[in-house]
């Protein structure tokens, strides 16, 4: 796969250039980005928000690509947050149609690719219509073991801390045992996240300095990199930098030895 996405970089490029950068073997295990700028990108052009968010799709196509082509272990999308009800209802219908929109039209590929989809966050709480779009995502994609592609619907990251330690005190309480002993290896057993690599990146776009309330508890050691580029914008040449730079950092954990993961 890596020898067929470096042939359909043009030469000569900066995609190619940087490429020749990219260190395979400390590629990020996973990558979430925090998609923002939809409504600048639409506001800009003299067009309604709804543009900006169906501009998008093609950014979010460029990322599962590149990141499925690369090898990466796991990509994570904020895609609707659990604030993002307060937004109009006409907007709000709208993300839930293209939403149902993109994953009929995307899962051919999704699939192809060997990409396996699911989702993250209080998604019960979406329409019906949406959830069983999900499902059948979901059900086609379980045996893949390719990327794991993970959209954040309906999630805050307080909310999924909140609910990761609710089911963990259930299950201290159900073995017998009492809340008080509850570890922080009890609470990420029951986040959405369980079972995904560590987060080794987040990605925030449109140039904001701040992850709202986008994956809090994995993003405790995660390096941030923000681009200025609005999302309908983002491309793979934005991805690349981004793991470019990712690599030239030292990664200490909080500790004083350097993790030999950049120079």
């Amino acid at each position: 796969m890596l020898a067929d996405f470096a042939k359909d970089i043009e030469a000569g490029t900066h995609d190619e250039a940087l490429l020749k950068r990219v260190a395979w073997e400390r590629l990020p295990r996973h990558v979430g980005i925090i998609m923002d700028g939809n409504g600048r990108w639409a506001k800009g052009r003299g067009q309604p928000r709804i543009a900006g968010h169906r501009a998008g799709v093609e950014a979010v196509r460029a990322a599962v690509d590149t990141s499925a082509r690369l090898g990466l272990g796991a990509l994570t999308l904020y895609a609707f947050s659990t604030e993002n009800w307060k937004r109009p209802r006409l907007e709000v219908d709208a993300l839930m149609r293209m939403l149902k929109r993109y994953l009929r039209l995307e899962l051919e590929e999704i699939d192809r690719q060997n990409i396996r989809f699911q989702t993250i966050g209080r998604t019960g709480a979406l329409p019906d219509s949406v959830q069983r779009e999900i499902q059948k995502a979901v059900e086609r994609t379980a045996k893949n073991d390719g990327l794991v592609l993970s959209v954040a619907l309906n999630y805050g990251g307080r909310a999924e801390i909140v609910d990761a330690c609710r089911a963990a005190i259930a299950r201290l309480i159900e073995q017998g045992r009492a809340p008080v002993g509850i570890t922080e290896e009890h609470i990420e057993r029951e986040l959405y996240t369980h079972g995904l690599p560590e987060l080794d990146l987040l990605v925030r776009t449109s140039g904001e300095m701040r992850i709202s309330n986008f994956l809090l508890w994995q993003a405790a050691y995660s390096e941030i990199y923000v681009t200025e580029t609005l999302w309908p914008d983002f491309r793979r040449v934005h991805l690349l930098e981004a793991i470019v730079e990712y690599q030239r950092r030292d990664r200490r954990f909080g500790g004083l030895q350097l993790v030999a993961n950049a120079k």
